[in-house]
C-alpha cells in the first residue's frame, strides 16, 4: 500500500460528526437532532454536574474529572456541586500506616480531599451523577418512577444514562448517570468523558482533546449491564530500566527506592478507570506498594480499585517486604517450611493492613519461593502438603482478622509455573477460590478450567502476558503483540468459563497502550470484541484517537506491524534468523518494514501537529524501531555471507549496519526529547546484545561481524560470482562447494515456480574489472549480460535469469542451462589457478493435465501452503449432518497470511472418524519414498491439561483412491514441574511449532508417481492452528518463514504469479 499526500486537517474536521466510546453504544452527538438535549454551548453559561453529599468519595472524584473534561473539550469548565451551600470538598478519612512493618500500627487520621464544590444552581444542572443507595437524588427518581433501573439494580458495575425531565426542583431537564455501585457510576461519567473526546490515554500517550462547542445527549439513553469479566486489569512488572528510570526523573524517591509514590499511583488509578478496569497489581521489582507511600493503599480504595497483589504476593504483602523487613533483620528465611511461625505473622499484619480497604481487595493465595522462584528441594509431594497447610492458615487469618466468613472474601491462586503442576500432583485448592490460570509467558494459554472446575463458586481467569523476563528470552523492550492472537487465546479461555479475573503483565506500561487497550476491551464486553473483530475494533481506536480521514490507513498499517512484530520478538531477531540467500526472504522482510515505516511516516506527516506526538509513541516510534531491529541484524548477516564469499561489499554492509545502529540511538534520543522530555527514560530498555543468553544486555551491543582486508585482492582473482541458494563462490574454495570446484548451480525454474533466479557478480580485489555473460539456450534470459566491477567505478550486479516460456521447447523435459562469464582484466579478474567459472540453471519444462483444474502444483521439489488457502472441507459419512463443528479462517494472524482452527472454540478434542478435515489439493511430479509434510503451528499448549493433549492428523493419497490411514500427532508434549513442554522454547521463539528439529508437526508419506493427490489435515481441537504446510520433496531450503505459497491452478497465471518470496504470495485469504 502507498498513501497519497493528503492535506493537514483542523482537530475539529477530523472529529466533527460523532466521537463514540470505543464499542460503546454512543449517546453523545455535537449536532443537534429530534429529542436531543443540549448539554453545552446552549443558554447555560456554566452547566453544573450535581451529586449527592452521601456519595462514595471515588465517585465524586470522577464527577470533578467529567466537570474539567468538559472544560477540556468546550473551554469552560462545568461546576460541581453536593447540593449544598459553603460545602467543603469531599474527604476520605484513613490512618497511614506507621514504619514498622512486623508489628501492626497506625498514625493519626488523614484525609484525601475530593474536587472543590460550587454552590448549587438547580436553573444549571445538566447532569446528576449517583450510586444506587447513596444519592439521595438518584434513589428519589427512582422511586417517583422517573429512572428506570431494572436493567442494572443488584448487578455488577452497570449504569444507565438518560435523559429525565424535572429531575428535581427548578431543574427542568438533566441527564442523569445512575450506578449499580460506585464504579458502576464511575464507568457511566467516564462513558461521557469518552464520548465528548476525551481519550483515556489524553495524558499516558498525549492524545490530543477534542475541540466542540456544543454537546449534545441524545434521547434514546444507554443501559450498560456487567461487563463480561469480574476483575479486569493489568501488573506492573519488569519495570527497570524504563518506567523506574522515568519515576526517578518525574517523582521524588520514597524512603525504600524511587518514587513510586500515590502521586504516581493516581495516575495510573485514572488510566485504569477511564479504561473501564479495576483492578491492579502494582510495581514489583523494587518497590513495595503499601510501604514506599503509605498513601497508596488507602487511595487506591479512594479511588475504587480492586488493589491486589502478584502472583509471588501473597495476603497483600510486597515481594520485597520479607527481605527488607524480616530476613535482613534476623527474622529468618522466606522458607513456609522452616519459618512457618514468622511467615503466618507476615500474613496477619498484611491483612491487617488491609483491612480498612477490604472492599476493594482481591487476595492472592498460595507462596513461591525467594524472588519469584519455584520452591525446591523438597520434593514434590511434601511442598503439595505443605501449600494446603499454607493456604489453610492464610483463610484462617483471613477470616480472623476480618472478620468474616472466608467465602465473603475474594481470593485467587495463581497457578503459574509449577504450581500449576502441583494440581496433577494433587493439590486440592477450596472450591471459593478462583484459580488463575497463567499462560506461558508467551501469549499461549496453558490451561483452561476443564471438568468439575467450570463449577467451581470460584470460577477461573487468566494471568496474560505482554511482557516478560526469562527464557527463553525477555522482551520487554517496546509493543510486539499481534492483537489477533490476544482475541484467539482470550476468548478460548473465555469460551471454557476463565471469566472471573484477567489480568495482564503490561511490563513498563507506557509502550503497551493498544494491546493494552484491546485486552480490557475484550474483558469488558467479550460479545463486542470476537476473533473476527479486531480490525473492527483497530479502526475504532484509530477514529477514537487520530480521526476518521485516517483511520482506515492507520488500521491497515497497525495489522501489518502486528504480524511483522510478531513473527519474532524484536529481542531475539538475531543475524541467523532470517536467510539473506534462500527465498529472497531478507530482503522481502526489510522491504515489508520499509514499505511500512513509510506509509506510518506518510500519516505523521499529514497529521496536525497536536497528533503527532501521540502517533509517534503508539505507531510511528516501534514501527521505526522494528525497522532498525531488522536492518541491524538481516544487515549483519548479510556482511557474514559478504564475507565468506570475500566481497568488497562485506565492508560496505559494515558501514550500513552502524547507520542503522547509529539511527537507533537517534530514535531514542528522539522520544527522550519529545513534548520536552515528558518521556525521558521511559525506553531506555536495552535491545541489542543478547547474543543467546536470555537476560538483558547492559548496554546495546552490535552483533558480530567480519571486515575484508581492501588492499588486498583475492587470490582467486578480483571478480566474484554468487548465486541464490547458496553461500559459495567461485572462482576459487571455500567450504560450500567442492574442493577447486568451479561451478555453481541455481535453483531450478518451472512454469510454476519463481518467475526469476539471481546471481550476484561482484569486486573482491582492487582491479576495476568489466565482466561478460552468456547463456548456451537462447530462451533463457539474463536482466544484464555485462558491468564493471571495482572499487573505482564498478557496481557489483544482481543479475535475475528468467527463462522465455513461449520460446522454450514444447516437451516435458529436464535441461541445464550453462552461463559463462569472461572478463576484460585478464588473470586479475579470474585467477589462472581455477578453471572459468559456470552457473548452471535446471530446468523443468512440464505441465499439468488439462483435468487438473484447481490445486497446488509442485515446483522446486517442494509445495508450500497457506493454511487458509484449502480447497474445501471434508466431512466424513459418519460425523451428524447437524453437526456444527467446522473450522474457521483466522485473519491477518501468525506469521505471513492467517490460520485456520476448528471451530466453535468449545469443541471438545476430537478424531478423524468425527471431525472434519481441510483439503488441499497438490500435483506432484517427483517420485520419492519420503515426502516430509511438515505443518507450522501456532505454539499453542494443552490447554485442556496434559492429560488430553492437543494432536492434529495427516493423509495424503492420490486422488480417486481410498483415503490412506491417517496419521495422528500428537505434537504438545508434557509440562513437568516448572518445564515447559520439549521445543517450547524454540516455539515460542520462532512463533511456530514446526521449525525445530525436536518438534513434531511432520508426517512422512510415500509418492509412488506423478499425480494429483489429496492432501487432508485435521485439528482435532480448536487452537490446533494451521499456518502453513510445507511438502518436501527434497528441495526445501533453510529459511525462518518458508518457501513461497507455490502456483495454485485456477487462481494464479503463468508467469504473472511472482513467487520469488513470501511477500510476492497471494496475500487474501
Amino acid at each position: 500500500m502507498r498513501l497519497s499526500p493528503l492535506k493537514r486537517h483542523s482537530v475539529i474536521a477530523a472529529f466533527a460528526p460523532l466521537v463514540v466510546a470505543l464499542g460503546q453504544q454512543p449517546i453523545i452527538s455535537f449536532s443537534d437532532s429530534p429529542g436531543a438535549f443540549q448539554i453545552a454551548g446552549g443558554p447555560i453559561a456554566q452547566p453544573q454536574i450535581l451529586v449527592s453529599s452521601n456519595e462514595f468519595w471515588g465517585v465524586i472524584r470522577a464527577a470533578g474529572d467529567l466537570a474539567k473534561d468538559f472544560g477540556r473539550v468546550t473551554g469552560t469548565n462545568f461546576t460541581l456541586s453536593n447540593g449544598e451551600a459553603g460545602a467543603e470538598p469531599a474527604a476520605y478519612e484513613y490512618k497511614p500506616i506507621t514504619r514498622n512493618y512486623t508489628h501492626y500500627e497506625v498514625n493519626d487520621t488523614q484525609r484525601f480531599h475530593g474536587p472543590e464544590f460550587t454552590d448549587p444552581s438547580t436553573e444549571n444542572i445538566a447532569i446528576i451523577a449517583g450510586t444506587l443507595g447513596h444519592s439521595e437524588v438518584v434513589d428519589g427518581l427512582v422511586t417517583s418512577g422517573k429512572l428506570d433501573i431494572s436493567g442494572i439494580e443488584g448487578k455488577w458495575e452497570s449504569f444507565t444514562t438518560k435523559i429525565v425531565e424535572d429531575p428535581i426542583s427548578g431543574c427542568a431537564k438533566a441527564v442523569i448517570i445512575a450506578g449499580s455501585d460506585p464504579r458502576g457510576t464511575i464507568y457511566g461519567i467516564y462513558d461521557i468523558s469518552e464520548q465528548i473526546g476525551v481519550s483515556p490515554w489524553y495524558w499516558w500517550a498525549d492524545v490530543p482533546i477534542k475541540q466542540f462547542k456544543e454537546i449534545y445527549v441524545l434521547p434514546d439513553g444507554k443501559t450498560q449491564g456487567p461487563p463480561s469479566v469480574k476483575y479486569r486489569g493489568f501488573f506492573i512488572n519488569d519495570e527497570q530500566p524504563g518506567l523506574s528510570g522515568w519515576v526517578e526523573r518525574n517523582y521524588p524517591d520514597t524512603p525504600y527506592g524511587v518514587g513510586y509514590n500515590a502521586d504516581f499511583y493516581s495516575t495510573v488509578f485514572e488510566l485504569l478507570l477511564r479504561l473501564r478496569a479495576n483492578y491492579l497489581w502494582p510495581a514489583l521489582w523494587a518497590t513495595m506498594f503499601e510501604v514506599d507511600d503509605p498513601a497508596s493503599q488507602p487511595l487506591a480504595d479512594a479511588w475504587e480499585i480492586v488493589l491486589g497483589s502478584s502472583h509471588t504476593e501473597p495476603i497483600m504483602r510486597a515481594q520485597n517486604e520479607f527481605g527488607t523487613f524480616y530476613t535482613n533483620e534476623g527474622l529468618g528465611p522466606w522458607a513456609y517450611n522452616l519459618n512457618n511461625k514468622t511467615i503466618d505473622e507476615y500474613f496477619v499484619y498484611g491483612a491487617q493492613r488491609a483491612k480498612p480497604y477490604a472492599r476493594n481487595s482481591l487476595w492472592t493465595m498460595g507462596m513461591r519461593g525467594t524472588g519469584d522462584t519455584a520452591i525446591e528441594g523438597l520434593g514434590v509431594e511434601f511442598i503439595v502438603s505443605m501449600l494446603e497447610t499454607l493456604v489453610h492458615n492464610q483463610r484462617a487469618i483471613i477470616e480472623d482478622v476480618l472478620d468474616v466468613t472466608i467465602d465473603e472474601a475474594p481470593q485467587l491462586w495463581c497457578l503459574y509455573k509449577e504450581v500449576m503442576s502441583y494440581i496433577q500432583q494433587g493439590l486440592t485448592i477450596p472450591e471459593d477460590i478462583t484459580l488463575l490460570w497463567a499462560d506461558d509467558n508467551w501469549g499461549n494459554v496453558r490451561r483452561v478450567p476443564v471438568g468439575n472446575e467450570t463449577i467451581r463458586p470460584g470460577g477461573a481467569g487468566v494471568y496474560y502476558h505482554f511482557d516478560y523476563v526469562g527464557d527463553t528470552r525477555n522482551y520487554k523492550w517496546i509493543n510486539t503483540i499481534q492483537l489477533e492472537k490476544t482475541a484467539e487465546q482470550m476468548q478460548l479461555a473465555y469460551a471454557h468459563g476463565a471469566d472471573r479475573i484477567w489480568i495482564v503483565n503490561v511490563g513498563d506500561l507506557k509502550p503497551l497502550e493498544i494491546p493494552l487497550t484491546h485486552f480490557l476491551d475484550m474483558a469488558y464486553d467479550i460479545n463486542q470484541w470476537g476473533v473476527d473483530d479486531v480490525g473492527n475494533w483497530t479502526l475504532t481506536w484509530a477514529t477514537r484517537e487520530f480521526g476518521s480521514e485516517y483511520a482506515s490507513s492507520i488500521t491497515e498499517i497497525m495489522t501489518r506491524f502486528g504480524m511483522f512484530a510478531a513473527r519474532r520478538k524484536f529481542e531475539l531477531v538475531e543475524p541467523y534468523v532470517y536467510s539473506t540467500i534462500n527465498y529472497n526472504e531478507g530482503d522481502a522482510v526489510l522491504g515489508q518494514w520499509q514499505g511500512l515505516a513509510q506509509d506510518a511516516q506518510a500519516i505523521y506527516d499529514q497529521l496536525n501537529e497536536t497528533h503527532q506526538p501521540a502517533f509517534f509513541e503508539m505507531v510511528l516510534h516501534p514501527i521505526l524501531g522494528g525497522q532498525i531491529i531488522h536492518q541491524v541484524h538481516i544487515g549483519a548477516e548479510r556482511n557474514m555471507v559478504y564475507a565468506n564469499q570475500h566481497r568488497n561489499a562485506a565492508n560496505d554492509m559494515i558501514s550500513k549496519v552502524l547507520a542503522s545502529f547509529d539511527a537507533d540511538a537517534d530514535l531514542t534520543i528522539r522520544w527522550d526529547s519529545l513534548l520536552d522530555g515528558k518521556w525521558k527514560h521511559m525506553l531506555d530498555q536495552t535491545h541489542f546484545g543478547y547474543d543467546g543468553y536470555w537476560q538483558q544486555p547492559m548496554r546495546n551491543v552490535l552483533p558480530a561481524m567480519a571486515y575484508v582486508q581492501g588492499a588486498i585482492s583475492s587470490i582467486a582473482g578480483s571478480v566474484g560470482i554468487a548465486v541464490e541458494g547458496s553461500n559459495a563462490s567461485i572462482p576459487g574454495d571455500d567450504k560450500y562447494h567442492a574442493n577447486s570446484g568451479n561451478t555453481l548451480v541455481l535453483p531450478s525454474l518451472d512454469p510454476y515456480g519463481p518467475v526469476i533466479r539471481w546471481f550476484d557478480v561482484f569486486s573482491r580485489g582492487k582491479a576495476n574489472c568489466d565482466w561478460w555473460a552468456e547463456t548456451d539456450l537462447s530462451w533463457v534470459k539474463l536482466s544484464q549480460y555485462s558491468g564493471t566491477v571495482g572499487p573505482d567505478n564498478g557496481t557489483d550486479s544482481r543479475v535475475f535469469v528468467s527463462v522465455d516460456w513461449a520460446s522454450a521447447p514444447q516437451v516435458t523435459n529436464n535441461t541445464v542451462a550453462n552461463i559463462n562469464f569472461s572478463t576484460g582484466c585478464g588473470r586479475d579478474g579470474f585467477s589462472n589457478w581455477y578453471g572459468p567459472p559456470i552457473v548452471q540453471l535446471p530446468i523443468n519444462l512440464r505441465t499439468v493435465p488439462a483435468n487438473f483444474t484447481s490445486g497446488f502444483v509442485e515446483s522446486d521439489e517442494h509445495v508450500a501452503i497457506e493454511g487458509p488457502h484449502y480447497q474445501r472441507i471434508h466431512t466424513p459419512s459418519s460425523v451428524p449432518s447437524n453437526s456444527e463443528i467446522t473450522y474457521k479462517i483466522l485473519r491477518n494472524y501468525g506469521r505471513t497470511l492467517g490460520g485456520v482452527t476448528l471451530w466453535p472454540q468449545k469443541t471438545s478434542p476430537q478424531t478423524p472418524e468425527t471431525a472434519p478435515a481441510l483439503e488441499y489439493d497438490l500435483y506432484l511430479f517427483t517420485n520419492t519414498s519420503k515426502a516430509n509434510v511438515t505443518l507450522y503451528l501456532s505454539p499453542t499448549q494443552n490447554y485442556l491439561s496434559d492429560k488430553t493433549p492437543l494432536e492434529f492428523a495427516v493423509s495424503l493419497f492420490p486422488v480417486g483412491a481410498e483415503q490412506t490411514e491417517p496419521q495422528v500427532v500428537q505434537f504438545v508434549g508434557e509440562s513437568i514441574g516448572a518445564n515447559m513442554p520439549p521445543g517450547w522454547g524454540r516455539a515460542v521463539a520462532d512463533a511456530v511449532w514446526g521449525l525445530a528439529p525436536i518438534h513434531n508437526t511432520t508426517t512422512t508419506w510415500n509418492i509412488a508417481q506423478e499425480g494429483a493427490y489429496t492432501l487432508r489435515i485435521w485439528g482435532l481441537a480448536p487452537s490446533v492452528i494451521v499456518q502453513k504446510i510445507v511438502v518436501d520433496l527434497g528441495g526445501v531450503r533453510p529459511s525462518y518463514l518458508g518457501p513461497p505459497e507455490n502456483f495454485l491452478v485456477g487462481r494464479d497465471e503463468i508467469g504473472v504469479y511472482n513467487q520469488t518470496s513470501f511477500a510476492d504470495a497471494y496475500a487474501v485469504v
